[in-house]
C-alpha cells in the first residue's frame, strides 16, 4: 500500500513545467516550479510547517497553543494545516486588500481571521504587523511566527525548494526568477543554488509602491517609494530579515495592471491556473528576456493557485472596474 500519514507529508516535490506560448519570445528554456500542487495550494506550505516545527523543537510553540500570525493569506493556509494535525489553535491577521477567497479558505480550515486596513504605517497600531504581535502578547501560550524575520523561512527553501530545482534541471539551472514579499523562498534558493554554481543569476520581482528595488540598488530605504498597490503577495513596505540582498542579482519591478493580464495569460495560454504574484513574476521574466541566451535554463517560481483570486484577476467586472481591459 501507498500512503501517507498525514496532509503534511505531502507537502514538497512539485513539478517543473516548460512554458511554451507565453514566453515564445524568449531564447531560452523557461521551466515554471509551479507550487501550487502543495496541499495548501501555495509555496508558503513549506516554510510554514518548518518554522511551526523549529518552534515546537525549542519550545517556544507549546501543547495545545496558539499560532498568531500576520499574512496575506498563504503562509496562513499552510499554518492552518499544521494546526489541524498538530492540534494548535491559529489566528490570522491580514489586510483589507487581500482577496475574499483567501479569508474564507483561512475560515474553512478554522483559522480566526482579523482583517486590517492596508493603507497605514508599519509601526500604526492599526497594522497587521502591530495588531499581529499585540495579539500574541496578549493571548495566554500563543506563539508569533514573524515570518518575515523568522530564519526558518529561508531555511526550509534551502533544504527542499532549492535542492528540488537543481535535481529537476540535473544541475543546468542559469536563472532564477521569484516575487520577493518575506524574502524566505528567494533567499534560502539562492543560497542553495549558489552553494552549488555561483554563476547562477537571481532575480527577485517587485511591484510598484514596494522599496526592493531601489534599496538593492542604492542602498537607501526610500519611503517615497511606498505606495498602494493591488498586487497581492510581492512588495513590502519593511525590509525583512529574510531578504539576503547580498545573493541577489537584480530586482525587476512590473506593474498592477501587467501582473493581473499574466495571471490570465498564464491560464489561458498554458494551462496555469496561478496566482496573481505568478503573473508579475512570468511578466518579470519576459521583461529580463536580454539576460537569457538559448542555451539557458530559466527557472521561474510560480507561488500559489488561482483558486485564490476568482473575485479578482480572474473576475472580468472587476478588471474592468481596474482599467486592466
Amino acid at each position: 500500500m501507498h500512503y501517507v500519514d498525514n496532509i503534511l507529508e505531502t507537502i514538497g516535490n512539485t513539478p517543473l513545467i516548460r512554458l511554451n506560448k507565453i514566453t515564445a519570445e524568449i531564447d531560452a528554456l523557461v521551466l515554471a516550479k509551479v507550487e501550487y500542487f502543495n496541499p495548501g495550494s501555495s509555496v508558503k506550505d513549506r516554510m510554514a510547517l518548518k518554522m511551526v516545527e523549529d518552534a515546537e523543537a525549542d519550545g517556544r510553540l507549546k501543547s495545545g497553543g496558539t499560532i498568531v500570525e500576520g499574512t496575506s493569506g498563504n503562509t496562513g493556509m499552510g499554518l492552518a494545516l499544521a494546526a489541524i494535525v498538530k492540534g494548535y489553535k491559529l489566528i490570522c491577521v491580514s489586510t483589507d486588500k487581500q482577496s475574499k477567497e483567501k479569508f474564507d479558505i483561512l475560515r474553512a480550515v478554522g483559522a480566526e481571521v482579523i482583517v486590517c486596513p492596508t493603507d497605514v504605517a508599519p509601526d500604526d497600531p492599526r497594522s497587521y504587523y502591530s495588531t499581529s504581535k499585540r495579539i500574541a502578547e496578549e493571548t495566554p501560550n500563543a506563539w508569533y511566527v514573524n515570518q518575515y524575520d523568522n530564519p526558518s523561512n529561508a531555511v526550509a527553501h534551502y533544504e527542499q525548494t532549492g535542492p528540488e530545482i537543481w535535481k529537476q534541471t540535473d544541475g543546468k539551472i542559469t536563472h532564477f526568477v521569484v516575487g520577493v514579499g518575506t524574502g524566505g523562498t528567494i533567499s534560502g534558493v539562492a543560497k542553495y543554488l549558489k552553494e552549488q554554481n555561483p554563476d547562477i543569476k537571481i532575480w527577485g520581482i517587485d511591484t510598484y509602491g514596494s522599496v526592493f528595488k531601489k534599496y538593492h540598488e542604492t542602498g537607501i530605504f526610500d519611503e517615497k517609494e511606498i505606495y498602494p498597490y493591488i498586487t497581492e503577495g510581492i512588495g513590502e513596505d519593511i525590509l525583512p530579515e529574510n531578504v539576503d540582498f547580498e545573493i541577489i542579482d537584480g530586482f525587476e519591478k512590473v506593474t498592477d495592471k501587467d501582473a493581473a493580464i499574466y495571471t490570465r495569460k498564464l491560464a489561458r495560454e498554458e494551462g496555469i491556473f496561478a496566482g496573481n504574484s505568478c503573473g508579475a513574476a512570468v511578466k518579470g521574466v519576459l521583461q529580463l528576456k536580454e539576460h537569457f541566451g538559448p542555451d539557458d535554463v530559466v527557472v521561474v517560481l510560480l507561488h500559489d493557485s488561482g483558486s485564490r483570486y476568482i473575485g479578482k484577476m480572474y473576475n472580468d467586472d472587476w478588471m474592468k472596474e481596474k482599467g486592466f481591459f
